[in-house]
């Protein structure tokens, strides 16, 4: 009898033990269900979804050279999968497990109905193996990476299934273009050329990084250098396991040179750990006192400007703006930039972070739930985990630390002929600076929205307030 496989943000056949456990018991009928009913407002984005649309196409294509073919339904997905469960005459699905709040409801929900067996293969470690010596969770990254190096390395990465078997017959599908999930009109996703979604192109992007992981630990810092993984979205949607990601990087490699980026590695497992204890963490801060805190009201015209020049890019700060322009351009957005809009957001203009979480789950290719909810509390000091509110990342100096010019030079091409020393605040350069690059405050690029000063006078009183 046919098994079903369950696809998610799993999008691959190597090291995948929801696809080897299927393929080892028999036929295999391959099933990706589009549910944008049972996570409510944490849909797919729109980033995602057109990144979700390629690897689908590139699964799909993998599976057609075994024979097999990929089954698209949509709906809510443990309805969907059951149904076509009963209508097969079929008990078993295989699934990796996931832990979103709506995944763990669906495969409940699908477990009362069908034998659902759920393998590992999101994480390196799953929830519960690493924890304080009285089975509670860590809140504390530090002290989890600690224990958790301690189980590594993971497993052996196994191989794609050399034979995977076809049923008799093929059940209804839909086509994936007619899920509409790329955008048309207008094709803001001109500029996502560069990446290449699918297992092959995950593979390959790794392949890429492990020859200059020595490189990560400085250049994870510099804007201007093309020195990280650019792995996060592959990792997000499965199309390679962070298993195979340990193991690459990893061998033959001094652990010096290679900790820095597995920690990061492992910051995924900690942000999963997060939303296994604290489902709702997307939206509740892990610290009750910001509720409290006195956010900038968005019906206000200068709350609503404030938070449209911060998406735009168009704050007058060139290494904010330079990030959120990257982000719309291409989905993405350097690590360290990620830290500085962020705090820009939440410090200088005391908007929540929750709207700054659901901007960069629209515009982000790897808005993951956990790494995204646990990141932005990370940024507010709301987190379990958390940055001090009081310690603000000046982008004044933040820019120049980091080497960012020719980072702004790309994305925010107006200020491009700026020399260095003046790139990074033009707002103080010398007039004659200015004049000799044509730039003229106020028209082509514009005035600072908030003084970095008075802005954080008026964070940390916010802050303070909330303690009394």
């Amino acid at each position: 009898m046919p098994s079903i496989i369950w696809f998610r943000e799993d999008l691959r056949l190597s090291d995948q033990a929801a696809v080897r456990a299927a393929a080892e018991e028999g036929p295999v009928i391959p099933v990706y269900v589009l549910d944008d009913e049972s996570p409510g407002k944490w849909r797919t984005g729109a980033a995602q979804r057109w990144w979700l649309h390629h690897s689908l196409k590139s699964l799909s294509s993998t599976l057609q050279e075994k024979g097999l073919k990929l089954i698209l339904l949509r709906g809510e997905a443990s309805a969907k999968i059951a149904a076509l469960a009963e209508k097969l005459g079929i008990d078993r699905v295989h699934a990796i497990e996931h832990y979103e709040p709506w995944w763990v409801a669906q495969q409940d929900k699908l477990a009362g109905r069908v034998d659902l067996q759920l393998h590992p293969g999101r994480l390196l470690s799953e929830p519960g193996t690493v924890t304080t010596k009285s089975g509670e969770p860590y809140k504390i990254f530090t002290p989890f990476w600690r224990l958790l190096q301690q189980v590594m390395p993971p497993p052996e990465p196994t191989r794609r299934p050399a034979n995977m078997l076809a049923p008799d017959a093929w059940p209804d599908s839909d086509e994936l273009d007619d899920w509409n999930l790329l955008p048309t009109d207008p094709d803001w996703a001109t500029g996502f050329d560069e990446w290449t979604p699918g297992e092959e192109g995950a593979l390959s992007r790794l392949d890429d990084f492990a020859d200059r992981v020595a490189d990560y630990q400085e250049g994870r810092n510099l804007p201007s250098e093309d020195l990280t993984s650019r792995l996060s979205p592959h990792l997000h949607m499965g199309e390679v396991s962070p298993a195979k990601v340990w193991h690459v990087v990893a061998a033959n490699r001094q652990w010096q040179t290679v900790e820095t980026f597995l920690s990061e590695l492992a910051w995924r497992d900690f942000s999963t750990q997060a939303i296994v204890t604290f489902p709702d963490y997307g939206d509740t801060p892990g610290r009750e006192q910001f509720d409290r805190l006195n956010w900038t009201d968005l019906r206000t015209v200068e709350g609503k400007e404030h938070l449209t020049a911060w998406q735009r890019g168009l704050t007058g700060y060139p290494i904010v703006d330079a990030g959120m322009r990257q982000l719309w351009a291409t989905g993405w957005m350097h690590n360290r930039v990620r830290m500085i809009v962020a705090q820009f957001l939440i410090k200088h203009l005391l908007i929540r972070w929750q709207e700054g979480e659901r901007w960069f789950w629209d515009c982000l290719v790897d808005a993951d739930y956990g790494n995204n909810s646990q990141n932005w509390q990370w940024s507010a000091g709301s987190g379990i985990d958390s940055h001090p509110f009081p310690r603000m990342m000046n982008p004044k100096t933040q820019s120049p630390k980091w080497e960012a010019a020719d980072y702004i030079r790309q994305w925010v091409p107006e200020l491009a002929s700026l020399p260095d020393d003046a790139i990074h605040l033009p707002w103080e350069a010398d007039e004659r600076v200015l004049h000799d690059a044509g730039i003229e405050l106020g028209k082509d690029y514009p005035e600072p929205i908030v003084s970095h000063q008075a802005a954080r006078e008026r964070a940390l009183a916010a802050y303070r307030a909330t303690k009394s």
